[in-house]
Formats: structure tokens, sequence, C-alpha cells
């Protein structure tokens, strides 16, 4: 049967992680220092070598490790003998190395249409109010078959949101001013930030996060997440994006022998601080779903109360390292540490917490009983953790693009595509609108901000479909487009469960 050596337990025996209960989910918590990084690399690497790719982010650039052996020093031969891991020796893992900036690894790309205004929203920390006139703007796309692909069409969008904001208000809901600006100034922010990066084509395959090697390993991808831990709201709308993408693409697979894919979400608290109940919810719904679908999702952070209740009791497999109860915050969190624990007669949880050293961790797997119960979590048993093959540090710049040239996606999104979108829509109608009206072409641009319809906004308004004696022409023209879609099902943008409106 496959399993991954997670270390040995204070009874003497290995403890393991069964393949089959992969998808199962599970956390790694404990204080910084204390060995989790080093634990993820453990599992990460296990996974691999039974044919399971992972995908996690690298918080501090030790993940990269994975790619290169390790070496095999005194210490880490007494751990081997001690643990009693047979046919060790030091190799790397088959790895593909992301970047959301596109710098350090391969770019990671996708759409505004598929990242939807929920996440948008909190990609770029709108209020209640900035968000919903948001969420007006994607209705606005929809109806008129703009496809929004980057930042530039979400501009024209705007744009045309602030030209048209009586007649869209009357339709959809109040638009102010004040919102469509606040939304351009995120935007801006958002730019300055590099999160434009993130928005065009090609965008990511799914796929190419679920290679296999010739040999039946499962390929690493590991997303460079120095910068970008720095913008939290950024990095873990990402992720939950990433997770929503496979959660609506992957098929039904129930409980297979092993996982199609472990997810590793890194810093989890950023996730879940200052989150929207509706957001909140919906990832509870994507988590408890997703393991039908054969993937696995892999929390970790500090402390186990920083995921809520709700999804915390879905996660089958744990590894708590050390928490020091300094502070009545650290106190709680043994607390809950312990309480979350199938408990074992012979070890005192909330004790044994403060006293583990790094490297050790206390640990409970989802395990099959003698007498035939399948996926029962066994009792935490305090664990010296198995060292990981690889090195347990950071590659060079060099060994970096090594690893990057022989990628097996090198250049295949290296080179962004501009193909027409709602940008070149918006331009193109409004040249036309100018040719009609015997006034010179219309420049295109990205217009300033809205406002109330009688100064800038009606001169957008007028840039984009000319004077109101010329609407007549502009509007058969729109509907013409229109019928040329398709069916209203056909113009609506489809987008995921996360990153749909309203939950659509």
């Amino acid at each position: 049967m496959d399993s991954i050596l997670v270390g040995k337990g204070d009874s003497g025996r290995q403890v393991r992680l069964l393949a089959r209960y992969g998808n199962r989910h599970g956390l790694v918590a404990g204080a910084t220092g204390t060995g989790k990084t080093v634990t993820l690399m453990t599992l990460a690497e296990g996974f691999s070598r039974i044919g399971v790719p992972v995908f996690m982010a690298d918080a501090k650039g030790d993940v990269a490790g994975l790619s290169v052996p390790g070496e095999t020093g005194d210490k880490l031969r007494a751990r081997i003998e001690e643990i009693g891991i047979d046919g060790y020796a030091s190799e790397g893992s088959p790895v593909i190395l992301w970047d959301l900036y596109g710098q350090t690894g391969h770019p990671v790309r996708t759409t505004v249409s598929e990242v939807g205004p929920l996440l948008l929203a909190r990609m770029l920390e709108l209020n209640d109010t900035q968000s919903g006139v948001l969420d007006i703007a994607f209705e606005l796309a929809d109806d008129r078959g703009l496809l929004l692909l980057d930042l530039e069409d979400l501009r024209a969008l705007l744009a045309l949101l602030a030209a048209e904001r009586k007649a869209v208000s009357a339709a959809y809901g109040l638009v102010s001013a004040q919102s469509i600006a606040a939304i351009q100034r995120a935007l801006l922010r958002l730019e300055q930030q590099g999160g434009d990066g993130f928005f065009g084509e090609p965008a990511l395959e799914l796929h190419d996060l679920m290679r296999t090697t010739p040999d039946g390993r499962g390929v690493v991808g590991i997303l460079d997440a120095r910068s970008l831990i720095l913008k939290p709201r950024l990095y873990s709308s990402f992720l939950l994006w990433l997770l929503s993408e496979l959660f609506e693409t992957l098929p039904e697979v129930g409980d297979l022998d092993r996982p199609k894919l472990v997810f590793v979400f890194d810093e989890a608290h950023l996730l879940f601080d200052d989150i929207p109940p509706s957001l909140r919810q919906r990832i509870e719904q994507v988590v408890r779903l997703v393991r039908s679908k054969g993937v696995g999702v892999y929390f970790c952070s500090q402390f186990p109360d920083d995921v809520p209740d709700e999804i915390l009791g879905q996660l089958g497999n744990r590894v708590q390292h050390a928490l020091r109860a300094y502070t009545p915050r650290d106190q709680k969190a043994v607390r809950t540490a312990a309480e979350t624990f199938v408990p074992n007669p012979g070890l005192d949880v909330a004790e044994a917490i403060g006293q583990l050293g790094v490297g050790e961790a206390l640990v409970s797997t989802l395990q099959d009983t003698p007498d035939g119960r399948r996926g029962i979590p066994m009792p935490v048993e305090r664990t010296l953790v198995a060292p990981p093959r690889c090195r347990m540090g950071p590659i060079t710049d060099a060994e970096r693009a090594r690893v990057r040239a022989g990628s097996p996606v090198a250049g295949k999104y290296d080179t962004p595509v501009d193909r027409e979108s709602a940008a070149e829509m918006l331009a193109r109608k409004a040249e036309a609108a100018a040719k009609t009206a015997g006034a010179p072409p219309a420049t295109t641009g990205t217009p300033g901000a809205a406002d109330d319809g009688d100064g800038l906004g009606a001169r957008i308004g007028d840039w984009l479909w000319g004077t109101k004696r010329r609407q007549g022409a502009v509007e058969s023209m729109t509907k013409q487009v229109a019928r040329t879609i398709g069916s209203q099902i056909g113009r609506r943008i489809v987008r995921g469960l996360l990153g749909g409106l309203g939950g659509r």
C-alpha cells in the first residue's frame, strides 16, 4: 500500500500517511522556527515519489530546495538511522518554478473574467459599496458581450460605466462617480505593485499543475511567493482562485488510491483575515467538496485556530509542531490544538506541545483499523519527523535558472498574448461612432475619472458612443454585435464558484 513516511513515533513504530487518505486534507501548524517548512517538504517529496503532483507556495525561498539533492551530514545520518529509513539517498524532486511576476519562474496568468468580481474586489481591497459597483460592471460586461482579459479591459469598462452612469444606475442599481474613481485608484495601486502581470493571456492551464514524469513521479509546482507574501490580499486571492478553478474544472472521481493533486496553502491565516462571510462560506464549500475531485488541501499556519472550526473539522491529517504558551493568545492556541487531536492515554498533549524540539511534532493521520474500519484518526503520537532527501534551504540563482530552463513548460507562458477584448472593442465602436458623425477618429486610451455626466463623464460618453443624435446608429450596431455573439447563455461569461457574481 502506498504511503508517506512522516517519522518515527514514541511507540517505536513509523508514522505514515496513507496515500488513499491524502485527499482528506491536512494541517501543519507550529511556531516560527519549529520545522513546519521542512515537514511540508517531506510531505511534498513523499507525494511526488508515489506519483502525486503537488502545488505549493514558497514564502521564504526554502521550498525551492526540493529541486536539488541535499547534503548528508553526521546529524542527518543519525536521524535517518534512528527513524529507520531504508534506502535513503539524497535526490531532488521534479519541479516547475512559477512566479506571479514572471521573474524567478514561469508567469502565472488568468483573465479578469475568470477571477470575477468577488475575488477581484478582495485583491483591490474595496469596501462593500465599491464591491457592489464592481459587481454591476461585470454584469454590464456580460450583457454587452465584452470580454475582460486584462486590466486595460477593466479600465475601458469603468469608462463605459462612467459615461452611462445614469442609465446604468436606473437599470442595475446606484453607481456613484466616487465609487468608480475609487476602483480606478485601486487598479492603479494594483498595477504599481506588479499585479497587472497576473491578468492576461496565455492563461494558466491546470493540467500543467498536474504533471507526472515518465518514470511516474509527481511534479512539484513551486510558486515563488517571497514578494507576493508582502501583499496578503493578492496572495490569498490568487490561491483561492486557483483552488476554485481546480474545483470547477476537475471531474468527480470519488476516493482514489492516491490523490490527483495535493494543494498546499502556506500562511493560511492570510486567507481568513478580514474575510467576508460570503467568501468564507464558499471556501468551506470548496474544501468540503474538492476532495471528491481527487484534490487534497493542506493548510499551514502558526496556530491551528487560524483556520475556522468548520474547515478545521474537515482536516483529517494533523501535524502539530511546538507552540510556546507565553501569552493568552498562545495559551488558547495550545488548548485548541490539544482538543483537536484524538486523545492518547499515555500523552498529555497540551504539555507536550510546549516541550517539542525542532523537528519533532505531534502527528495524527487517518488509518485503517484491524477490525476493518477505514479512515479512522489514529491517537496522537509524539513523532520525530523524517528529513527530506532534498536540500533544506534555498537554491542559487544559477540553480534556479537551470531548473527553469529544463522545465516541461519552458516557453509556453513566457511571452504574453494580447488578443481583441473589451478595450479594443470599445475603442473600435468609438471610432466608428466618430466616423458616422463625420468627426475625426477618436484616439485610444484610458479616460479619466467619472463625473455627474455634465462634464468629463459626458465627454467620455461622446468619446465612446457619440452625441445623443447619434445614439440610434450606435445602438443598432450594438444590437447587431450582440446577435452575432449568440444567445444569452452564450454571451454570459462563465466564472467559477469563487469568481462568480452572487454565486452564479
